[in-house]
């Protein structure tokens, strides 16, 4: 059995690495607004209203709003993201084969702030040097490899 990734997985790790990237931002980006909505919420027992009565965007007691709940949208969202986030996490810790630590750790970055605009540029480069190797190992494999004697 193999302990690395195989050439043959190199499309997939790329598609899969691809996703990872976009949802690492998006999930990043909702996160903080995410913890902007718990400050909001917890910190001054408000949500975040959008086209409400006091506006197009205001600060609403919790339980008082009547337009849009941008707290709620913002929570949901972000969930939705980070199993995107996770599911692209577990595909790179299977394709790449990984040890299961840096697949909890990359997860973190869903949860921790701004930590996963920190993998979403160290993600990449490491499965990017695990290609490179793994294409310069199929180049460098003899041409008479497997051919009839």
């Amino acid at each position: 059995m193999a302990i690395g990734p195989s050439p043959k997985d190199i499309p997939a790790i790329r598609r899969t690495l691809a996703v990872y990237k976009v949802s690492s931002v998006l999930t990043g980006t909702f996160l903080l607004g995410l913890v902007v909505m718990m400050i909001t919420r917890y910190g001054l027992g408000s949500d975040i209203e959008l086209n409400g009565e006091s506006g197009v965007l205001a600060l609403t007691p919790v339980g008082e709003l009547t337009g849009f709940n941008l707290s709620i949208f913002l929570l949901a969202v972000h969930g939705w993201l980070y199993v995107l986030y996770l599911a692209c996490d577990f595909l790179l810790w299977r394709l790449v084969r990984w040890p299961f630590w840096k697949f909890l750790w990359i997860a973190m970055g869903g949860i921790i702030p701004l930590l996963s605009f920190f993998f979403e540029r160290q993600v990449p480069r490491e499965v990017e040097s695990i290609i490179q190797t793994l294409e310069s190992n199929r180049d460098a494999r003899p041409a008479t490899e497997g051919a009839p004697a």
